[in-house]
């Protein structure tokens, strides 16, 4: 029976914190639908003391803030967006239009369309996440995308050189400096100067993520992802300092990630709680990582790898990174989760910003029912159909005119009504079902 070493915060107490950013949300997206730029003004000198006369970059600023780089930055930049772009590719590959007679003179297909225009947030509160711009930029580009515009609050008083540049490479046709909740209010409702968007992406805080959900329905989103969570399932063939550091490496995320171990090794279990007090005292984010392991970190001991797996199927975390004797048994068996890392010589820093899988993943246990940000969630995959012959026409008409009496739409039975008379030769009386 799985038992507890460690338990962070209970679900109540994370249920009050998440009903106060709501409220916020709710007033700042209200102000901006009310006052348009001004508010989007007002908040950004109010939340990041920046407003300057216009919040799009020229192409000469664009350009000034790239000269800032070195090149070993920018030759980075591009590798990272290159095994974005090449896995996004072979992804989209797997996206086939479709089109097929079903019955003589019937055709039915579908279509794979991208939207037409995107917003991709890019965060940049605590740390400036350059690679959050590949994630959304680079694979909205490679859906075919026509407009994508993509946000970033600014950092020290100005454009953040390194997430211009990234974005910029990344082939968005339009760059904000922007952040926040007005950043996501301004291209999900748009403004006096700001055309509205028809889908929002990328991860942020707490208040980004709610005003996502708040916004969903008036636009499209990816996805819901709130704080960072990391799950490591480890035996005994690994050691507590890897154990320890995968976890704190995503707990440094910000005081409300969390991070919890699965083991079947009270051993290891013990190890790598020691190893993170260990570490905590030389890790240069040890204060952000410190408060979110303490209120939200977990050790769970398993009697077994199958109740391993079911408690990690439970908890149905964002990264799970798995280090034991079977990782492809748990790659065969995991159900629940937003990204799997498997075997010790990958971790979720990979994935977070260089190898190639997108690193905007579902949270709060989304993914029991979606996957994360990847090239389909740009395409509409839309259905057709046609009916090339009277025979068909009116063989189809004849069913769906009695299935439509049967539930009463007397109306739909005429659409198809008329079909069978036009095509059929037949006299079905109006009002009434073919028979």
């Amino acid at each position: 029976m799985a038992r507890w070493l460690k338990k962070g915060k209970d679900a109540e107490a994370r249920k009050d914190a998440d009903d106060k950013v709501r409220a916020v949300v709710e007033g700042i997206l209200a102000d901006v639908e009310k006052r348009g730029d001004a508010a989007v003004r007002d908040l950004s000198q109010k939340f990041d003391n920046y407003a300057p006369k216009e919040f799009f970059l020229t192409k000469k600023e664009i350009d000034e803030a790239m000269s800032k780089l070195h090149k070993r930055d920018i030759d980075d930049i591009a590798f990272a967006q290159t095994q974005v772009r090449n896995f996004a590719q072979k992804q989209k590959e797997c996206l086939r239009d479709l089109e097929v007679e079903t019955l003589p003179g019937v055709i039915l297909g579908h279509k794979n369309i991208p939207v037409n225009a995107v917003g991709c947030y890019v965060p940049g509160g605590r740390y400036p996440m350059i690679a959050s711009a590949h994630m959304s930029v680079v694979t909205a580009k490679v859906a075919g995308v026509k407009r994508i515009i993509s946000s970033a609050p600014p950092h020290q008083g100005a454009p953040h050189p390194a997430i211009v540049a990234a974005m910029h490479m990344g082939g968005a046709d339009e760059i904000l400096v922007l952040g926040g909740v007005q950043a996501v209010a301004a291209m999900a409702i748009g403004t006096e100067t700001i055309k509205p968007v028809d889908m929002l992406v990328g991860p942020g805080n707490a208040y980004v993520a709610e005003a996502k959900r708040q916004l969903y329905g008036r636009v499209g989103i990816d996805l819901f992802a709130g704080p960072t969570e990391t799950l490591v399932i480890a035996d005994e063939t690994v050691d507590g300092e890897i154990c320890a550091t995968d976890l704190l490496g995503q707990a440094e995320h910000g005081p409300t990630s969390p991070a919890v171990l699965i083991t079947n090794s009270e051993k290891l279990a013990r190890e790598t709680m020691a190893e993170i007090e260990r570490l905590l005292k030389i890790l240069p984010t040890g204060e952000t990582a410190r408060q979110a392991w303490e209120d939200f970190g977990e050790v769970i001991v398993c009697d077994s790898y199958e109740e391993m797996l079911k408690e990690a199927d439970f908890l149905c975390s964002e990264h799970v990174q798995v280090m034991t004797d079977r990782d492809d048994w748990f790659l065969q068996n995991l159900t629940n989760y937003g990204g799997l890392f498997l075997g010790p010589r990958t971790n979720v820093s990979f994935g977070d910003k260089v190898i190639g899988t997108n690193h905007t993943l579902p949270t709060k246990k989304a993914g029991r029912y979606t996957g994360g940000l990847w090239v389909g969630k740009f395409m509409k995959t839309c259905t057709y159909q046609k009916v090339l012959t009277d025979e068909a026409s009116a063989m189809i008409g004849e069913y769906c005119s009695r299935l439509c009496m049967l539930e009463g739409f007397v109306g739909h039975a005429e659409q198809a009504n008329v079909r069978v008379r036009r095509y059929g030769g037949r006299n079905v009386p109006y009002g009434e079902a073919a028979e």
